[in-house]
Parts: structure tokens; C-alpha cells; sequence
């Protein structure tokens, strides 16, 4: 039986890839950073806290908020992002588990 390429991969492996290149630019580990630190929603703090222009880390959040790591709320014209802790902790769940299976070789 033939399977495609993402049916070769269980669900928790296709979501560990998405959160995995979530993480992959240092912009966007800097924006969990100041979302994390604060334990709050951020509006427009996080530009001006941010060596990037607006355009920038409004493509950032929209990866993160993607790959379910933030959500955002809409507060007038403008949209709070929050730590999506309940994704958070389904991810580290995921790593420990597949790290546990795995046995260090050296």
C-alpha cells in the first residue's frame, strides 16, 4: 500500500515540524520571549521592543499565531497577542516524549 508523503508522518510529527520551523527565525523566538516575560497580551508594545519594522513582526506573529504558539485578540482597531500556553505545553509534551524514545549514543 502506497502512502503519500504526509501520511508517511503521524500528526504529532507534522505538528513538531510546524512548531519546529516556527521557532526557526530568532524574531520570533524573541516575540515568545516578550509574550512569555510579560504573561500578558502585548498590542503595539512589541514593535517598539523589537529591532523590526511593523510589517515585520506582523509577518512574524502571523507564522506563530499559524503554528498555534500565540493567539491574538481584537481590541478595538487593534489585535493583542498572548502565549498560547495550552499549544506550549502539547509541545514540550511531544519533545520530551520523542526524546524519551530516543537513546543517547554517546
Amino acid at each position: 500500500m502506497a502512502f503519500s508523503k504526509t501520511e508517511a508522518f503521524t500528526d504529532v510529527d507534522q505538528k513538531l515540524a510546524l512548531w519546529a520551523k516556527a521557532l526557526s527565525h530568532p524574531a520570533r523566538v524573541a516575540i515568545l520571549r516578550e509574550l512569555a516575560q510579560r504573561n500578558a497580551c502585548i498590542c503595539g508594545e512589541l514593535v517598539a521592543n523589537l529591532p523590526l519594522s511593523q510589517a515585520t513582526v506582523s509577518q512574524h506573529l502571523k507564522v506563530l499565531k499559524e503554528a498555534g504558539l500565540i493567539s491574538g485578540e481584537i481590541d478595538g482597531p487593534r489585535i493583542c497577542y498572548c502565549i498560547h500556553w495550552p499549544t506550549l505545553e502539547e509541545m514540550e509534551n511531544a519533545l520530551n516524549r520523542l526524546f524519551k524514545q530516543i537513546k543517547p549514543c554517546c
